[in-house]
């Protein structure tokens, strides 16, 4: 059990932020999360936060995984000298919003599962997938099914809620098993490079693409844009967002406008 100061980070907003699938409520204001094969149960009381985990796991794991090494305060300051109203508004309603690092091939096969879906439904298929293809963790819960683990049965049953997602999902697990080294060359890829690559494997489109490379490979230049985003484009800034305004740091500006247009 360790104890952590972490400003700009608020546990409940990072849940609902539609980036992460697999955290559970335990109670207000706790999480556990699985990652990267660990399981750890994260408590936050302001900006005191609880692990359930050593100094060590902190280290390997979520101090990478929490983003630790981004300065956000840096880009507070960006966001209200930018003169924009309601990025402002919407920065002050979800400041605590991080792009959590998270396991690239995961991001893949959840941002398939992702598209045209809810939240809810995205959750509940991706539990399901990690129940019957994981691993059970010695903590509780399921690790994340590698390529080799996927069941073809599992992606005939109607029941996992991928409705036609089921073959591309059947595909892209046969592709990185028959591949083993793709989920490795993709990690050192460029942005544009990613992009290009990710394009080419069924089922994955521009947008799915875009948060692959922004949750996946923090590619924080990715702008995803989705019925969301469009809508509070067409409603806020009538002549065009422009991500380059912030370049370097659009993906996390899309967070904070994302989650104020779905929570807000």
């Amino acid at each position: 059990m360790i104890k952590k100061t972490i400003e700009y980070m608020d546990l409940e907003q990072i849940a609902e932020s539609g980036q992460c699938f697999r955290w559970k409520k335990i109670k207000d204001n706790k999480y556990s999360v699985i990652a990267y094969g660990h399981y750890v149960e994260i408590e936050q009381q302001g900006n005191e936060f609880t692990f359930s985990c050593s100094q060590e796991e902190w280290d390997q794991v979520w101090y990478n995984y929490f983003d630790m090494d981004t300065d956000y305060g840096a880009i507070c300051k960006m966001i209200m000298e930018s003169g924009d109203s309601h990025l402002i508004e919407a920065y002050n309603y979800g400041s605590g919003v991080r792009i959590l690092r998270q396991d690239l091939w995961e991001m893949i096969v959840t941002f398939m599962i992702s598209q045209n879906n809810n939240i809810k439904r995205i959750a509940n298929s991706v539990d399901m997938l990690c129940t019957r293809c994981g691993t059970l963790l010695e903590e509780g819960g399921y690790t994340f099914p590698l390529p080799n683990q996927g069941k073809e049965e599992v992606f005939l049953d109607k029941t996992m809620g991928f409705g036609y997602r089921d073959s591309y999902l059947r595909e892209i697990f046969e592709y990185a098993k028959n591949n083993p080294n793709w989920v490795e060359e993709l990690r050192g890829m460029s942005y544009d490079k990613a992009m290009e690559e990710l394009l080419k494997r069924k089922g994955i489109g521009k947008k799915v693409a875009n948060c692959i490379c922004l949750f996946g490979l923090h590619h924080v230049e990715a702008f995803p844009v989705d019925t969301h985003i469009k809508q509070l484009i067409s409603k806020y800034y009538p002549e065009g967002f422009d991500p380059d305004r912030y370049e370097g740091v659009a993906g996390i500006i899309q967070q904070y406008l994302f989650y104020y247009e779905l929570k807000g």
